[in-house]
């Protein structure tokens, strides 16, 4: 990469892995920028991200500031659950059937202001599960805070049969889409 500075603003452990998987050196700056927004679910993503990265843009002069959002959309946005009831209904729902998780990626270089935001989407086929399965998984307390009620890095992955697209986009950062991002910021190295 660049002399440019990444700065990565989220404070989720997974995206934080993600990225030193890669090789990048990055720091964090969490953002607090208002996350409610409807539109279609690629539009709500990316317009999503990019409000993060503009919340953490101005406190850094001379940065490339990247910001995801990951939504998981079954006709609706599944969020996080919070509770093993709400977790125990969201996981019937998918089981058996496809869903799409959907991430937006934001890069703003704040020496000049230019910024890119696009999206990713991968399709995710979840296996029958039994109520037990579903109430055994819900009770270990992954899913709760993970939108969804899921995490395919996790216990999660053994009911997903198939994806078609970026694994990583459904952990919360597409891998390939943020390499091409980095390209066309000039960042060639990436």
């Amino acid at each position: 990469m660049s002399m440019l500075p990444l700065i990565l603003a989220s404070g989720s452990p997974r995206r934080k892995e993600i990225l030193e998987t890669m090789g990048l050196e990055f720091t964090v700056d969490v953002s607090d920028a208002d996350e409610h927004f409807t539109g279609a679910p690629d539009e709500m993503v990316m317009e999503l991200s990019r409000r993060k990265a503009a919340a953490v843009a101005p406190r850094h002069e001379a940065a490339l500031i990247l910001a995801a959002d990951t939504i998981v959309y079954d006709g609706q946005v599944l969020g996080k659950p919070h509770t093993a009831e709400r977790a125990e209904q969201m996981l019937s729902e998918l089981a058996g059937r496809w869903h799409d998780v959907y991430t937006g990626l934001t890069l703003i270089d704040t020496r000049t202001g230019r910024t890119i935001s696009r999206a990713d989407r991968t399709r995710v086929h979840f296996v029958e599960m039994t109520k037990a399965e579903i109430a055994a998984y819900a009770a270990t307390g992954e899913p709760l805070d993970k939108a969804g009620a899921y995490g395919i890095q996790g216990r999660g992955g053994m009911f997903i049969d198939r994806i078609e697209g970026s694994y990583s986009n459904v952990v919360g950062l597409p891998m390939a889409l943020l390499r091409d991002m980095l390209h066309e910021m000039g960042e060639q190295d990436a």
